[in-house]
């Protein structure tokens, strides 16, 4: 998902890092996307759902299981790396399967979840086989026997690895969820897919006592930019020295570090930064 180029920004849009860090002063973005997530869970991706049922099946936001191992990894790589052929796309796919089994240990303290929406299966409707005590890298050993296809994925987590550090000893931020991965396969776009991951991203952040939600954004990618923007996110400014880590990419890609507020129910435990 991309975003316009950093320094390019409406100043409308553009908020000061070191503001944003210390948020406690300022109140949330007046755009806030609200969510028509039914009572039962069931998500419908856009207004043509509801007048083609049939063409556009109802999409359900939930955390990745072993059995959706395959076709994250099939997702992603369709996705980020659309014109690889075979061998090399099928060895991509296979080393993302296993950095899904292999890469969710996460330091104390931190958390991080992959979320995928499935179309045509019902939460409530799958048969299940194993255990939430068997665990397979970070998934549960559950597998359904009436399961939909994975039609987008996303990871969300407060390891904060292209987060700034703090202080002198350069200590990891906290009280920050990141969203990265954010990738919906081809047949399966403009349906607001991306919106439901996005928008269940920020729950689970809430739920782990996060204040805000960040995110890099490719800057040749003004799709993504209006989606992100029109979910409340705004752009901030980077200083130009500035020396904290990036996502990996091609070479040339400009990204734009975007962040949103998040209001935080009296139930959840707030991190400090």
């Amino acid at each position: 998902m991309g975003a316009v180029p950093l320094g390019f920004s409406s100043p409308s849009l553009t908020l000061n890092l070191k503001t944003l860090l210390h948020f406690k002063k300022f109140s949330l973005p007046t755009r806030v996307y609200r969510s028509n997530i039914s009572g039962s869970g069931i998500c419908r991706a856009s207004q043509a759902v509801e007048l083609f049922p049939s063409i556009c099946p109802e999409v359900f936001v939930r955390e990745a299981r072993l059995e959706d191992c395959w076709e994250v990894a099939e997702t992603h790589c369709s996705s980020f790396f659309p014109d690889y052929s075979f061998p090399l796309d099928l060895m991509l796919r296979i080393d993302r399967v296993v950095a899904l089994l292999l890469g969710y240990s996460v330091p104390n303290g931190c958390m991080r979840n992959c979320l995928v929406a499935v179309t045509g299966s019902s939460n409530d409707s799958n048969l299940f086989l194993g255990t939430k005590d068997l665990k397979v890298g970070g998934f549960e050993g559950k597998f359904s026997l009436n399961r939909g296809s994975v039609a987008g994925i996303l990871t969300v987590d407060t390891v904060a690895d292209f987060l700034p550090r703090k202080g002198p000893l350069k200590q990891r931020r906290t009280g920050i969820a990141y969203i990265s991965n954010v990738a919906v396969r081809e047949k399966n776009r403009r349906k607001g897919i991306a919106k439901r991951l996005i928008t269940k991203a920020e729950a689970q952040a809430r739920s782990w006592g996060c204040r805000a939600i960040a995110l890099h954004c490719d800057g040749n990618n003004p799709a993504a930019t209006k989606l992100y923007l029109g979910l409340g996110f705004k752009c901030v400014k980077v200083p130009e020295r500035a020396n904290w880590h990036r996502p990996k990419a091609s070479p040339g890609i400009q990204f734009n570090f975007m962040m949103k507020l998040l209001k935080i129910s009296s139930s959840s435990t707030i991190t400090t930064v």
